[in-house]
């Protein structure tokens, strides 16, 4: 299914976006991560890594997003972007999980040519418990996260209880 909100913002909603387990976890960590990406199917490459995700043990999915079209910022000269949320539970510290999120990235083939490049997957961690971090490899929550329709829309979905 597919919601227009404006003339550059376009939802989509499939199986896994959004998605809510049913299942409660005792992971005591709260992680809330911004996946995006514009090169490639998109939707498959998240689609995959929920899988991924799903069946790594460190992680457990609470919640998604639907995915957001949107266009892109920084660098104007690429195609539109694709985004959602995904809330998870683990036992990892921050560091942890920035080190496993990196080596997701990776496998779906990330390159960082340049400051806001298209990219295959990006995957920031926006929000964990309610910690800030403020260090050159790690800043939590997400710099300019509030600032980014392509955070705000998607979270907005995974507040609702």
């Amino acid at each position: 299914m597919k919601q227009n909100l404006s003339s550059s913002l376009t939802l989509f909603y499939n199986a896994l976006f959004p998605y809510k387990n049913k299942i409660d976890s005792k992971k005591r960590n709260l992680v809330t991560i911004g996946i995006g990406g514009n090169i490639g199917n998109t939707t498959k490459i998240f689609k995959k890594l929920f899988l991924m995700l799903e069946t790594d043990c460190r992680f457990f999915i609470k919640k998604t997003s639907p995915i957001l079209q949107n266009p892109p910022f920084g660098y104007l000269e690429q195609k539109d972007f694709f985004n959602a949320i995904i809330v998870l539970q683990t036992n990892l510290s921050p560091y942890e999980c920035l080190k496993a999120f990196q080596r997701y990235e990776n496998r779906f083939k990330r390159e960082r040519s340049f400051k806001d490049a298209p990219r295959t997957l990006d995957i920031d961690i926006i929000f964990f418990n309610n910690i800030s971090i403020d260090k050159k490899d790690l800043i939590i929550p997400h710099k300019g996260y509030k600032q980014r329709d392509s955070v705000l829309i998607p979270l907005e979905f995974v507040k609702k209880k």
